[in-house]
């Protein structure tokens, strides 16, 4: 005779079963955001504080030290920026000339070219030439004695300069040295021009501007020159 099967009794899992086989990702999640909401009430209690454990705590965590660097450092940081080209001016020039016969008229003996000159003048400072003695630091404040401002390069942009008229006599040839003498001379207009505009009164303030932003950097709170 086949032996009777026992039959078993299934008991569900208790309420302490499950809560041990829970994941511990929840944990961890339940967790990082009670940090979170701890996090932002302090930092919301320092920014209401202007002053106190709170304020000072909250600083030391997320403030930035000040830097503030040796005078030697700081001459040799703006020296390496050695010829600091601060403004370019660009402009097109109208440029005549012409020679001429002291007897014969110019329909026959004249020569007249006219000349439409791009160029550019670039101006800034040579910081190579400071001198450590143009830096005088004073705690967080700096003050500078900038060297002068120079012109840096005049140029004609031959790319984009031409001739557009040119009239010679009939008993005559061409000049070969009269277009280079008018390149010349649009060069020399060019740089008269900038000057009167204040090309290196610009190119000063610029220097000053890449120079406070710099040492602003630096750690230094003022500025100032001479």
């Amino acid at each position: 005779m086949p032996m009777p099967t026992p039959l078993t009794s299934e008991h569900p899992p208790s309420s302490a079963s499950r809560a041990k086989s829970r994941p511990p990702v929840l944990i961890f999640i339940l967790g990082l955001l009670l940090g979170v909401i701890a996090v932002a009430v302090f930092a919301l209690i320092a920014m209401r504080a202007e002053s106190g454990p709170f304020e000072r705590l909250w600083s030391g965590i997320l403030g930035r030290s000040t830097r503030i660097t040796s005078q030697p450092t700081v001459v040799d940081r703006i020296q390496q920026l050695q010829r600091l080209e601060t403004v370019v001016y660009t402009m097109d020039k109208i440029v005549a000339g012409e020679k001429g016969n002291p007897i014969l008229p110019d329909f026959l003996a004249g020569d007249r070219l006219l000349m439409l000159a791009h160029g550019q003048v670039v101006a800034g400072i040579d910081f190579s030439r400071l001198a450590p003695g143009d830096i005088t630091i004073m705690g967080k404040n700096v003050r500078v004695r900038l060297p002068q401002p120079q012109i840096f390069m005049t140029r004609v942009d031959e790319s984009r300069t031409r001739v557009y008229s040119r009239q010679t006599g009939l008993l005559v040839s061409v000049d070969p040295n009269l277009e280079t003498q008018v390149r010349q001379e649009a060069e020399r207009q060019l740089l008269e021009s900038a000057l009167q505009d204040g090309i290196l009164n610009t190119a000063r303030q610029n220097a000053r501007s890449t120079l406070t932003s710099m040492l602003t950097g630096l750690g230094f709170e003022k500025v100032e020159f001479e």
